[in-house]
């Protein structure tokens, strides 16, 4: 029984994507305490965010375009925090969706190429072999003639 390479890629790519959960929550976190992050980083994005579904429930619901009333700076920051580590997580499972298609691929390409070469060696022996058989035929033509040049007593 023939046992299969040990899938180590696939081992580290699931390692990373675990990893990432608790690597965004770290950072929601440090996100929530440092006030640079929630005014550049958190708000912004939640503001956006709370813009987009208000006018998108508004009109689902059939009122008017109104005014959106921001959200307060500690809802903001959540919701910022919260968008950000969901966009890490989603980013490192694209990156390992990425990085397993680009192994995918490379695999591929390998046993393209293999293919490639064999088959072009077979026609390459194929070749050689055409050659062999046009010369075997031509010694035995070249035979036939010397036996049909033959006197009839010696045959």
């Amino acid at each position: 029984m023939v046992v299969g390479a040990f899938p180590i890629a696939k081992l580290l790519v699931l390692g990373v994507r675990q990893i990432s959960k608790p690597l965004a929550n770290f950072i929601k976190i440090n996100a929530r305490r440092s006030q640079f992050f929630k005014t550049y980083i958190c708000l912004p994005p939640a503001q956006a965010y709370h813009w987009v579904e208000m006018k998108t429930k508004m009109r689902i619901m059939g009122f008017k375009s109104a005014n959106v009333q921001p959200l307060n700076e500690e809802v903001a920051a959540e919701l910022g925090a919260e968008l950000l580590g969901e966009a890490i997580v989603f980013f490192v499972g694209g990156v390992c969706v990425l990085a397993e298609f680009l192994r995918q691929s490379s695999n591929s390409t390998k046993k393209e190429d293999e293919l490639n070469s064999t088959l072009q060696s077979l026609e390459q022996q194929v070749a050689q072999l055409s050659l062999t058989v046009e010369e075997l035929d031509a010694r035995v033509r070249v035979n036939n003639r010397l036996v049909q040049s033959l006197p009839q007593s010696s045959k």
